[in-house]
This record gives structure tokens, C-alpha cells and sequence, in this order.
């Protein structure tokens, strides 16, 4: 794996001291009243997002911040003693971006839930706490429509979607949340506020100051609030479902279907997710299927049907053992509940280390291949999910809790998929983040010139290197 460089390591070095006994009164006073959290317990709660990493830290306390200004008193008063602070959103993220470190303050925005629409501009004004679910209900009663879709798209925040600059099933037609981020509210380590952005479509006034922040996971500022675009309502859409017996035959479809044509959601389950999402709530599924590929298009009029009859067409020539398309989206909606679920239900099966790894979508078939032959290698079991349109998989490492030997093998081949999708000229993470459980696979990805461009940025903006310590790099 690369080494950093010096410079970028010294770079990394450079958090203050914390103080050993920090005034909390003091920063109490500074909030809204019920803002500061110091019982043990309701603490501990905020330790762990959705990995549950055995490795995180007990933080000192937890601000929720009902305001732009709270945030400002809490990263001005962790400034000012050196306490490392954790922003986080709705705890949902699988990647370690918002466990916390020991003596940290967590830093949540659970509480900014504010959605604003304006038609006129076709824009949402929103909260960093705001859910994504809640953008797309407010969005709706408009005729309005925010794309970005997360699987968690019910639990997740738009802070934690902009963090982690977010994708979900239907990025490989309408892209991911950075494409529908024009404005951002961000407080600065010294407590200073920015606005960058606003309601325009165009705009190219200074550096893109406004992308910098986008996919940071808090380790830059601390996003309060964000202006994102609308686009309209989604056409209903048909959907194709097709069976493979080998995974690798489903990838290669992939590919032969993205050469012809922008479908509006290609996604992949292999035959252990299926598997895993019949035991945890049996849906039908074909459990022999070596592979299921969910496919949609929204296309306008009868380009919708043409589209699906030519995607129906390259799954039969492509080796499909069978293939069922509809026209009615609640039929459709059942199978993309399936692929929803698969995550949850492969939990389900063990203890897990969740990936993200992305290639170019021809390479797709050669990932799918070496993940199966890592799994054979180290003697787990790695069920793969795929936004498969757009070369995104997840693959998810499973092996018996409290099984020592069986976690070293775990983590040999969390680290050897992420070195794989590497070689195949692809990345670590393709939508969850860096977090802390990839950091160590970043610079074989970046190399020591980029690591040490972002660090020598890192520095420029946090100097005592309080903002989200041991996340993203």
C-alpha cells in the first residue's frame, strides 16, 4: 500500500491538545436550553452510525443543535479547548464517518428539519436533519421530484447525503447528490459561517468552493443547510426483472445494456443476497438464480416499452434463464422492495463488513469474479448488491460474530476487494464514504501526491484538526 508523505503526515498531526477538564457549563450556556447531552447513558447512544464498529470511542458529549448558531457555539467552544468534534447526522451511515472518538463532542443535526419548496425555482431549502424521505414528500406536493436514492432513503439525512456525497439506485440515469447541490450553509472550524451557492442554476463566481464540501464527511465543516435542485416528477416507470444462472453472465448484460441505452435504475443481486432476502421475508424470489438483474425505464411514451423490449432482447441473448417485465409501477415496486432489503437481511446472517467499491462499468463482470474468488480465498461469505448501471457494487463480508480467526479473514478480504476494484481502475468507496473503517485503503487509491494535496487543504481549513479526527484520511 502507498505511504503518505511526511508533509501529509505532519499535517495530520496537528491537533491541539485537548484540555483535560473543558467548562461544559459553559457551553451549555451557549445553547438552546436541552441542547447539551452529558448522562452516560443517552451518550453512549450516539457512539455508533449503522456500523456498530467495536472500535468506537465514548464521547464526552452530545450537542443537539436546533440551529445554525448552536453549531456555531459548539465548533467555536471545541476550538477553543481542543476537543475533537464528530458531526452526524442520522446515524445511518456505513462506512464509521460519524462514530465517535473518545473525549469527542458529537456534534448531531437531528433536530434541523426544515424543508422549504420553492416551485418557482424549483429548489428545496433544507435542514441538514432533514431526511431524505421528507424532501421527497415536500418535493411531491409540488409535482417536484429530488432524485438522489439512497436505499436508506426513510432513515438517512441530507447532511449525511451531502458528507458522503450519496448516490442510490436511480444515479445511473439521474446522477448523485453533488449533481442537485447548488447552495450550502457551512460553519467553518472557527466557527465562522459561509454561504455558498444559492437558488441559481449557473454560476461560476470563485473557485467551486461549494463541491469541496460536498463528500467531505465533516471533516472540512459542518454543513447546517443546503439548497438542492428539483427536477419533475418521475414518470411511472416498466420494469424488467431477469435470472441468470452465473453473476458474471448478469454483469456482462450490464454492460451490453449500457452501450444502447440509459436505463433509469440497473441493479444486481447475486444468488447469496437473493437468498438472504428470502429468509428474512420470502418475496419470491428465485432462489437457484445465480443472479437476478432489476431493471427500469422512465423514458416518455412508448420510448418506455421500446426500452424495456430492447433490455428484455439483450438479457435473452446474453444467457437469461428468464425474464418478466411489467408496466404497472406497484408490481414493479415489489422487486425494487426486495433489492431495498437486501442489505438489512444479509445483516442478518452474521456480523458484517459492508463495502463499496466501484469500476468502470466494462470491468464490471472481472470485479464480480475476483470478489468470488477472494470469498473462496479467505473462506467467507461475500453476498454482493449492485447498482450495477453505473459499475457500484456492495459487497458484504459476513462471518460468525465473536469468531476471532473467522474476523481476521474477514478483514483480509475487506481490504483485498478494496485493493481489486483499485487495479481495476476503480475506487473504495463509491457512495458510503471513507469513514474510518477505509481510511487505510485511501492513498493506494490517491497515491502520495494527492494525499498530501488533501491534507496540506485539511490543514488550511481545520489547523488544530478538531473536525471528524481519523475520518476519510
Amino acid at each position: 500500500m502507498t505511504t503518505v508523505s511526511k508533509d501529509a503526515q505532519s499535517a495530520d498531526q496537528t491537533a491541539t491538545a485537548p484540555d483535560p477538564s473543558p467548562d461544559l457549563a459553559a457551553l451549555a450556556a451557549a445553547l438552546a436550553p436541552g441542547a447539551l447531552l452529558t448522562d452516560p447513558a443517552g451518550v453512549a447512544a450516539y457512539r455508533f452510525d449503522f456500523t456498530a464498529d467495536e472500535d468506537a470511542g465514548m464521547p464526552l458529549a452530545v450537542v443537539r443543535a436546533s440551529s445554525a448558531a448552536d453549531v456555531q457555539a459548539t465548533v467555536r467552544w471545541a476550538g477553543a479547548h481542543g476537543i475533537p468534534l464528530v458531526p452526524r447526522g442520522a446515524g445511518s451511515g456505513l462506512s464509521g464517518g460519524s462514530n465517535a472518538v473518545d473525549g469527542c463532542v458529537v456534534l448531531s443535526l437531528e433536530r434541523m428539519r426544515a424543508v422549504e419548496i420553492d416551485p418557482s425555482t424549483r429548489t428545496a431549502v433544507v435542514e441538514a436533519g432533514a431526511l431524505n424521505v421528507e424532501v421527497k414528500q415536500a418535493a411531491a406536493e409540488h409535482g417536484l421530484w429530488y432524485p438522489p436514492d439512497p436505499s436508506s432513503y426513510e432513515i438517512c439525512s441530507i447532511g449525511g447525503n451531502v458528507a458522503t456525497n450519496a448516490g442510490g439506485l436511480c444515479c445511473v440515469k439521474y446522477g448523485v447528490t453533488t449533481d442537485y447541490v447548488l447552495g450550502l450553509d457551512v460553519v467553518l472550524a472557527d466557527g465562522t459561517l459561509v454561504r455558498l451557492g444559492g437558488q441559481r442554476i449557473k454560476d461560476t463566481a470563485g473557485l467551486s468552493l461549494l463541491k469541496l464540501f460536498v463528500g467531505s464527511e465533516g471533516t472540512l465543516g459542518v454543513v447546517t443547510r443546503a439548497t438542492l435542485r428539483l427536477v419533475p416528477a418521475q414518470q411511472p416507470p416498466a420494469t424488467l426483472v431477469a435470472t441468470f444462472d452465473d453473476v458474471a453472465d448478469a454483469a456482462r448484460v450490464v454492460v451490453a445494456i449500457g452501450a444502447r441505452l440509459r436505463a433509469s435504475m440497473m441493479e444486481l443481486m447475486d444468488q447469496a443476497s437473493i437468498n438472504a432476502v428470502e429468509d428474512h421475508k420470502p418475496m419470491g424470489l428465485d432462489r437457484d438464480a445465480g443472479a437476478m438483474l432489476l431493471a427500469q425505464s422512465d423514458a416518455p411514451g412508448a420510448a418506455r416499452g421500446e426500452e424495456i423490449a430492447l433490455m428484455e432482447q439483450l438479457c435473452s441473448e446474453g444467457g437469461a434463464r428468464e425474464c418478466f417485465t411489467t408496466t404497472e409501477p406497484d408490481e414493479g415496486e415489489l422487486f425494487v422492495a426486495a433489492r431495498r432489503a437486501a442489505i438489512y437481511a444479509i445483516e442478518r446472517r452474521g456480523t458484517i463488513m459492508l463495502e463499496d467499491v466501484g469500476v468502470p462499468v466494462p470491468r464490471l463482470p472481472d470485479l464480480l469474479t475476483g470478489i468470488a474468488e477472494i470469498a473462496r480465498a479467505c473462506d467467507v461469505e461475500i453476498p454482493v448488491v449492485a447498482h450495477a448501471g453505473d459499475g457500484n457494487t456492495h459487497p458484504v463480508v459476513v462471518y460468525p460474530p465473536g469468531d476471532a480467526e473467522a474476523r481476521a479473514r474477514a478483514a483480509q478480504a475487506f481490504s483485498q476487494v478494496m485493493s481489486l476494484a483499485i487495479r481495476l481502475g476503480g475506487t473504495i468507496t463509491g457512495e458510503h464514504g471513507v469513514g474510518r473503517l477505509k481510511r487505510d485503503a485511501l492513498p493506494e487509491q490517491l497515491g502520495p501526491d494527492v494525499m498530501a494535496l488533501t491534507h496540506r487543504i485539511k490543514h488550511a481549513l481545520d489547523p488544530q484538526g478538531i473536525l471528524n479526527p481519523g475520518a476519510g484520511f
